[in-house]
């Protein structure tokens, strides 16, 4: 398993391009966000998202993946056309810590062509930033959490992290302590946005 360390302040090129190329040969990845630190491997990629779900736990199932976009124009692809309203609640809250839910488009890709909804993203972190930009696809991801612990996120630590997942990955990102706060989920496939979950994003 091979551990990189990159901080948010300089990114290293060269260790985007190696991050890259190993989500492209289906690896799944341990990488910093926003809020905390996840599981990520590229939306198309079914040996990955087997090994994620596996890593989970055996409840888990591909309805509790989540997308990670380089935009809007990205996300669009994925979910049903909106209008101007939702437009502009994601246009002016992504990038940044808020998970939403829409309604997914009726042509996805396998293994994601039943799923009704989706929950996306668009991460305010640099190094995610820079690795989106040079890849085709999103990255399905899912947090970490300790299952033992009633879903309290332990993330702080990267060495904790390293020594109770590392070996389970292909690569680790290393980007110090970022916090232990999951994204705020709104559902935005009603008439109104509805708070799921609140987390580190303000409420609307």
């Amino acid at each position: 398993m091979n551990l990189i360390e990159m901080y948010s302040d300089n990114p290293n090129p060269i260790k985007i391009n190696s991050i890259i190329n190993i989500l492209k040969k289906d690896g799944v990845i341990i990488y910093p966000t926003d809020t905390v630190y996840a599981l990520g491997c590229l939306s198309n990629s079914s040996p990955g998202i087997e090994k994620i779900l596996d890593i989970k736990s055996s409840n888990s199932s591909i309805s509790t993946l989540s997308f990670i976009f380089k935009n809007i124009s990205s996300l669009s692809k994925f979910v049903k056309p909106f209008d101007n309203k939702i437009f502009k609640i994601l246009n002016k809250y992504l990038p940044g810590p808020y998970a939403f839910i829409m309604e997914a488009r009726k042509k996805l890709p396998k293994p994601f062509h039943k799923r009704k909804e989706l929950g996306v993203r668009i991460v305010n972190h640099p190094v995610v930033s820079l690795v989106l930009e040079k890849l085709d696809e999103p990255i399905v991801t899912s947090s970490l959490y300790d299952k033992n612990k009633n879903f309290q996120y332990i993330i702080t630590d990267p060495k904790i992290i390293y020594e109770k997942w590392g070996h389970k990955v292909d690569l680790m990102i290393d980007s110090g302590f970022i916090g232990n706060t999951p994204s705020t989920v709104i559902d935005l496939r009603g008439q109104n946005p509805m708070l799921i979950r609140k987390g580190k994003g303000e409420i609307f």
